[in-house]
Parts: C-alpha cells; sequence; structure tokens
C-alpha cells in the first residue's frame, strides 16, 4: 500500500491567459497567483512531504509551479504525467467563455458525472478521469511515499472527498486493485 500525499495547486492567475485572448484548453496555461505561490511555499514546508521519495506533477503550469516550488524545499526529483491532468470540460475545445466552462460543470453535475444511456458530451466522465489517475496511482503505487500535486476534480474522482482548497494537503492510501469510491 503506498502512501500518496495528494497536493492540490496554488490559486492561479486566469487573468494573463484571458488577457493574451487564451480560451477553452489554452485557459490552463495560468501561473499561480502570488497569493498561490505564498500557499504552494507554506504547503512545502509540512513535515510529510520530506518522507516523500518523489514528486509526481500534472502538466498544467499551476501544478508545475506549485511542484516545482515543493521540490525547492524538499530536494525531490520532479515526474510529469499527463493523466494528472485537470477535468476536460470540452473535448472538442469550442467553450469560449468562463460561463460556457461553468455551464458545462453544471451540466455534468446534473448527469451525475457520467453521459446519459446511448448519448456523448462534451465533458470528461468521471469514469474517465478516475480511468487515469488509476493508471498514475498504479505506476507509483510501489514507491510508499508519493506526492502528487494536481486538480480538485482530477483528485475527487480517485478519492471521493469534496473540494480541496488551493495547495491543501490530503492522504490518501492506496493499493492496487481497491474498489472504486463514489465521487458523488
Amino acid at each position: 500500500m503506498a502512501m500518496f500525499y495528494l497536493v492540490r495547486h496554488g490559486e492561479p492567475d486566469y487573468s494573463t491567459v484571458r488577457e493574451a485572448g487564451f480560451r477553452g484548453f489554452g485557459v490552463d496555461f495560468a501561473p499561480l497567483t502570488e497569493r498561490g505561490v505564498a500557499q504552494a511555499e507554506n504547503a512545502a514546508q509540512d513535515p510529510r512531504l520530506k518522507t516523500a521519495r518523489l514528486i509526481v506533477s500534472s502538466p498544467y503550469p499551476r501544478a508545475l509551479q506549485t511542484a516545482q516550488i515543493i521540490s525547492r524545499a524538499t530536494g525531490l526529483k520532479v515526474a510529469v504525467e499527463l493523466d494528472l491532468r485537470e477535468w476536460i470540460p470540452d473535448w472538442e475545445n469550442r467553450y469560449v467563455t468562463q460561463e460556457e466552462s461553468v455551464e458545462l460543470q453544471r451540466e455534468f453535475q446534473a448527469y451525475r458525472g457520467e453521459y446519459p444511456e446511448g448519448k456523448k458530451l462534451r465533458w470528461e466522465t468521471v469514469s474517465s478521469m478516475r480511468t487515469r489517475m488509476r493508471r498514475v496511482a498504479d505506476k507509483y503505487a510501489d514507491l510508499d511515499r508519493v506526492i502528487l500535486v494536481g486538480h480538485g476534480m482530477a483528485f475527487r474522482s480517485l478519492t471521493g472527498t469534496e473540494k480541496m482548497e488551493h495547495a491543501e494537503i490530503m492522504e490518501f492510501a492506496y493499493s492496487i486493485g481497491q474498489p472504486d469510491i463514489s465521487y458523488f
């Protein structure tokens, strides 16, 4: 059984990507705010993180920046895993406004994270998130203690817990093949 220290990224600054005209997935290029940096620096001092053997990060800048801050404090190497990415609100990257993204999330909630029978919607399902999160967890389960830096909805698909705050650390005991935990 592995102990994962799940760390949600610090507070992101979406203003820079919006000012640049980015939309859809482009919004995910957002860096941390100054407050987000401070949150990550504070989390990096948590003594539990010093017992880990590796940091594994989402490829999004807000997570990578958080992982880099933790790496600097712990001396641990950082590996990047695409499957630690955040929930995908629109597979075709067609949404333009924040309001559209919020509406897609409302639809996700209304359908309890799974497509209705015979219908494929724009967003990623809970089962899809859980599958990719398990691929990452399975890959690192033999390392005993690992820091995973990523995103709230993706972590929730694995743990079933409610919303994590920015730079919050959650301990999660994991073993390959353990039963799924309900997202809702």
